[in-house]
């Protein structure tokens, strides 16, 4: 009967550690950046916008936030921390990016 409990009780904490959201918290700059072509820039402004989408879910009332913050509520903080630096880092590389666009001139 415990080991069904330990099974039970790993497979909960395993569903609900899952649930987590750990978006990429992105550099604002990186050393290659001045050797970026216009199409580069544009596919990291596009992979800029995936990781926001993913921050966002982060900071939602989800239904898998909602079972961490039952389950194990120091997920829920540390989930909505990581979400909330991975936009704001997202949102520095995104001025970069931007900048940088302009400065070359590039048309997207």
């Amino acid at each position: 009967m415990n080991f069904v409990r330990s099974c039970g009780t790993f497979a909960a904490v395993s569903l609900v550690l899952s649930a987590c959201v750990s978006p990429e918290v992105v550099p604002s700059r990186n050393v290659e950046d001045s050797t970026l072509s216009c199409e580069e820039i544009k596919v990291q402004l596009g992979q800029l916008e995936q990781i926001r989408e993913e921050a966002a879910k982060g900071q939602r009332a989800s239904g898998e936030n909602v079972a961490a913050a039952i389950l194990f509520w120091p997920a829920i903080i540390g989930n909505y921390q990581n979400a909330k630096q991975a936009l704001e880092a997202a949102e520095k590389r995104n001025d970069v990016l931007v900048e940088l666009a302009e400065e070359k001139r590039c048309r997207f």
